[in-house]
């Protein structure tokens, strides 16, 4: 009985280690690539499994696009909470836009993963497009609660000005120069902040 317990979960943290490198390789591949570049086909290959272990995996590409950007949007998610101070929130405005600067500034730096992710999926419909959307949601309340913590009025309009700002800069960092980034980025969270409680 305890045998057969020990290799139940032998097998669980065997196929646990193999969905990571799956999603690992996914990772590296979708964002350098792009998602439609990059087939199943060479996900396997690379990872150096059969096609029988990936799909008991991901029934389908689909399937492995929304668990890739899933990753990536709880990392993210984390970080912003980490660098959200709801006393301070020009600080926090700050820690933004110097997190935005330095990874812009990091070889391989191609914008937002969901920014270009969304521009492979046009059906809005698509699951893919939908944890877009739920996590694009998630950080412009997280934006809008920054906006609270400072004392604005409509912080619903704030945390959207916020969003386009971030936005641009992701695009920016991956099209121009990034050295400077951060602070521009900075200083015009600033600009809207001050627009927005009137100091």
């Amino acid at each position: 009985m305890q045998s057969e317990a020990a290799a139940k979960s032998t097998r669980t943290r065997s196929a646990g280690a193999t969905r990571e490198r799956i999603l690992e390789a996914t990772s590296r591949l979708f964002y350098t690539q792009g998602i439609r570049a990059t087939s199943a086909d060479k996900i396997i290959e690379e990872v150096g499994i059969t096609k029988v272990t990936f799909y008991r995996h991901f029934r389908s590409k689909s399937d492995l696009v929304v668990a890739y950007l899933g990753e990536l949007g709880e990392k993210e998610r984390e970080w912003l909470q980490s660098v959200h101070d709801p006393s301070d929130p020009a600080a926090s405005l700050g820690a933004i836009a110097e997190g935005i600067g330095e990874s812009s500034c990091n070889p391989g730096f191609r914008g937002c993963a969901f920014i270009n992710a969304a521009a492979e999926h046009s059906d809005p419909a698509d699951p893919v497009r939908e944890i877009i959307g739920t996590h694009r949601q998630w950080m412009l309340e997280k934006f809008a609660d920054i906006a609270s913590d400072a004392g604005v009025k409509d912080p619903l309009t704030a945390a959207r000005q916020f969003m386009m700002l971030r936005d641009g800069a992701m695009v920016n960092g991956y099209l121009a120069e990034s050295a400077d980034l951060a602070q521009s980025l900075k200083s015009a969270f600033t600009s809207v902040l001050s627009a927005a409680t009137g100091k």
